[in-house]
């Protein structure tokens, strides 16, 4: 692993631990972050320790305090993946990171579940591997085939689009974390995503869908090992 790629392991371990004893004071909300959404003291304090851990590779682009530091590289990072989730003690949540290098190509992305220390990372000119925090034993990306479930981020959003999924009997989740959905799509059906394309949730997320038929569109973002299942999904959208 590469210096850069340590570090974020690093920084997620420290905040995998302090999670194990929850602080009542993360739950404080303070003003809207970059990304547009409240942060949370919980964001900030995660934010603070990428700042500590990745500062010195480059600048970093958080979600919630915008352009930090400087450097030729940039650093694009989520610190809570679903903050709400983490707040409701909700396991479904985690962190997202990628490293864009001065060439302006994506090098570097990993993103973790702080929940239960899954840990996806794919670097640039390899295949993506996962592991779990604290070890030091990786594999290729786990790829189940016959999924039964997919993963539709911002389902309560699209009242119309899932009555077609029902009327389809395609199964579906709605977890709440699209970074770390993204890092689960070899295990599911699909991952679907209709709103505002927001760069914090997707760029180290889609590094790692790669070998996935995918479509990012400017209204949605589908992802699937079955290139039938996004024509159909496409279908349902369009249908709406």
């Amino acid at each position: 692993m590469t210096p850069f790629i340590q570090a974020v392991i690093k920084a997620n371990e420290e905040i995998f631990t302090a999670l194990q004893n929850f602080d009542i004071a993360w739950r404080e909300k303070t003003e809207v972050g970059a990304g547009g959404d409240i942060s949370s003291n919980l964001d900030l304090f995660a934010e603070e320790i990428f700042v500590k851990y990745l500062g010195s590779f480059g600048v970093i682009e958080s979600e919630e305090s915008g352009l930090i530091g400087e450097g030729d590289e940039q650093i694009i990072i989520d610190p809570i993946d679903g903050t709400s989730n983490a707040l409701s003690h909700f396991p479904y949540f985690g962190s997202s990171v990628a490293k864009i290098n001065a060439e302006g190509v994506l090098d570097s992305a990993v993103v973790c579940n702080l929940a239960n220390g899954d840990i996806f990372i794919k670097e640039a000119g390899k295949d993506a591997v996962q592991g779990k925090l604290f070890s030091e034993s990786f594999q290729p990306l786990i790829v189940t085939p016959k999924s039964e479930i997919g993963l539709f981020e911002k389902a309560y959003t699209n009242g119309a689009l899932v009555e077609k999924l029902h009327q389809e009997k395609i199964k579906f989740r709605a977890p709440g974390a699209v970074a770390l959905s993204l890092a689960y799509a070899h295990n599911v059906k699909f991952v679907l995503f209709i709103g505002a394309f927001r760069i914090y949730d997707f760029a180290a997320g889609l590094a790692l869908c790669e070998g996935l038929e995918v479509v990012v569109d400017e209204d949605y973002v589908i992802v699937s090992k079955d290139k039938n299942i996004v024509e159909m999904i496409v279908g349902l959208i369009q249908s709406v």
